[in-house]
């Protein structure tokens, strides 16, 4: 069976829907536990949070990603034969 793919134009929106997507979740665990603890409706509570969380996170990291790129460029120095 053939999985269907987008076209690699979208990788960056890709990498930022992922990125976005895991990072919120793994804040909304660790920052629902700290504020409300681990109880019965944890789960509820933390899932509540990311339905804010997630569209938040993928928007700051389409928009930032430009300025990390350039970060990165100024402090990591180029893989050889790459200028």
């Amino acid at each position: 069976m053939r999985r269907l793919k987008l076209p690699n134009k979208f990788s960056a929106l890709a990498f930022a829907f992922y990125m976005a997507a895991i990072i919120a979740f793994m804040m909304c665990l660790v920052l629902t536990a700290i504020n409300t603890g681990v109880d019965g409706r944890f789960l509820s509570r933390v899932l509540s949070a990311y339905v804010v969380a997630m569209p938040v996170a993928f928007t700051c990291v389409v928009f930032v990603r430009p300025l990390v790129l350039r970060l990165v460029a100024m402090t990591v120095d180029a893989a050889p034969g790459h200028k």
